[in-house]
């Protein structure tokens, strides 16, 4: 009879057991992210109260109007670089006026949102962490939570609310101004017409595209939220904890926003 512990191996059984309980942690993790983001969803229709509209508004003004300057540095800087790009190759074709609708599509339907959703997730986004992880660390949340008031309620539904309102207009503030960088170069370097690179930035685009760059901007504000708020209010060890989780949450947050808009571009055009 051949003895089975004999051909048993240790070392092997350990680091299955490792991967094992680091993917149960993972899972749980990401259980408690949805759920926090999903409660606070759920709580969407108290943010007209009296002590939250306040936040609200305070939440939309940091997300939208603060973001409007280094937005529009790289959304104009985004068009213009694109169509110096494309154009240089439509040029070889002669066909250089085509270089609107180029520019135009890739805004609407990619770089639009996806661009638009990396500024915030590195402004934003840390900011949130930065802010609830200090919070948790100095045990202010304990304290909201000893005189009865809901963090999820106060803290993470107004932020909530500003990502969702405010993306799908930055985004489309952000298309625009490409757009229009995209037109300065055209008119600029490969002498194309104002109005022809307009025709041919209308006539190529389709509703379908404007909309699905909207809905995967509107995502990714559901994504940065989730993933701010959640490393916030469970951060640990003090000053260090804090800057663990910022850090944690813009490099998962364009991980999981690159993630998200490859399935979401998967499903609209594959």
């Amino acid at each position: 009879m051949l003895n089975h512990d004999q051909y048993q191996c240790p070392e092997c059984e350990s680091m299955f057991a490792a991967w094992g309980h680091q993917v149960l942690a993972f899972s749980q993790r990401v259980g408690q992210a949805v759920l926090l983001n999903t409660r606070a969803l759920m709580m969407m229709p108290l943010m007209f109260g009296k002590r939250i509209r306040g936040e609200v508004a305070h939440q939309m003004f940091l997300t939208g109007i603060k973001s409007l300057p280094v937005l529009t540095v790289v959304a104009l800087f985004t068009g213009m670089i694109f169509a110096l790009q494309t154009g240089l190759v439509l040029e070889d074709y002669g066909q250089e006026a085509e270089v609107g609708g180029g520019v135009t599509i890739v805004m609407l339907r990619e770089m639009g949102p996806f661009m638009t959703a990396l500024i915030i997730a590195a402004s934003v986004g840390s900011s949130i962490a930065a802010q609830l992880g200090t919070m948790t660390v100095s045990e202010e949340i304990s304290a909201l939570e000893i005189m009865s008031i809901n963090p999820v309620r106060f803290l993470v539904m107004p932020r909530l609310v500003a990502l969702l309102t405010m993306m799908p207009l930055l985004t489309l503030y952000t298309n625009v101004l490409a757009v229009a960088g995209g037109a300065i170069i055209a008119r600029s370097q490969l002498g194309v017409e104002l109005q022809a690179y307009l025709d041919t930035a209308v006539g190529i685009a389709r509703n379908k595209d404007l909309y699905s760059g909207l809905l995967k901007a509107t995502c990714f504000g559901y994504i940065i939220n989730m993933v701010a708020c959640y490393q916030g209010l469970y951060t640990k060890g003090g000053a260090v904890g804090v800057g663990v989780a910022t850090r944690s949450t813009v490099v998962i947050s364009f991980l999981v926003i690159l993630i998200t808009g490859f399935i979401l571009t998967k499903v609209f055009y594959g």
